[in-house]
């Protein structure tokens, strides 16, 4: 059962509302007169009640940011009723969780990447191997791939290095996606994948590549 205990048109109104009714949570949009949405979570990391977030909003460039930012989920609208019912559902199970039973790494675990009208889950587990696109990261899960707004060097900070590696200014790849290393003479290397995917290795990579051999 969730109850609306008050709306807010402005950022500063919200904050003076979420001080005064203490909410378990906010539906926030970015796009707001004087403080934005953004503005008002990043104001949330230094309270003392921290309501859990969910952004909801027209805009799909936020998206990194506000998760970087602990939201919750990020609806783009128009907004399906089923949608923000799970992502209302996620809020509740989360804080049924007992603090101590939480993740605490500091690394991301999942990713929210855009797809079509939605926010769509990628958990960093299942990513095969990312591929820098210009201003973008292509996420690549098996025959399926996605669209991240964010630079290979931000996105290999938020990778556990125990997980993934970088073997290329452009490449970064899951540990246990590399089947072996071939030498292909002149001092070029490759890691083939699991999928028989081919991958050059950078030379400034390759001393960390040749490492997973042992030497």
């Amino acid at each position: 059962m969730i109850d609306l205990v008050g709306t807010a048109s402005d950022g500063e109104a919200a904050l003076r509302l979420i001080e005064a009714l203490q909410p378990e949570m906010l539906l926030l949009d970015i796009a707001m007169p004087g403080l934005d949405g953004i503005g008002v979570a990043k104001a949330m990391e230094k309270a003392a009640h921290r309501p859990a977030i969910i952004f909801c909003t027209a805009f799909d460039q936020y998206a990194v940011t506000a998760f970087d930012l602990s939201a919750t989920d990020y609806l783009l609208k128009p907004v399906a009723q089923d949608r923000l019912a799970r992502a209302v559902s996620r809020v509740v199970e989360r804080r049924r969780e007992p603090a101590d039973e939480r993740p605490a790494s500091e690394y991301a675990q999942e990713f929210w990447v855009p797809h079509r009208s939605e926010m769509i889950r990628v958990a960093a587990q299942d990513i095969d191997r990312i591929e820098a696109e210009r201003d973008y990261m292509r996420l690549h899960l098996g025959q399926r791939s996605f669209l991240l707004h964010q630079t290979i060097t931000e996105l290999e900070r938020r990778l556990d290095p125990a997980n993934f590696i970088r073997l290329h200014r452009s490449t970064i790849v899951r540990r246990d996606r590399i089947a072996r290393l071939s030498h292909d003479g002149m001092g070029v290397w490759h890691a083939v994948l699991t999928d028989e995917e081919r991958i050059r290795i950078g030379r400034t990579y390759l001393p960390a590549a040749r490492a997973l051999m042992g030497r």
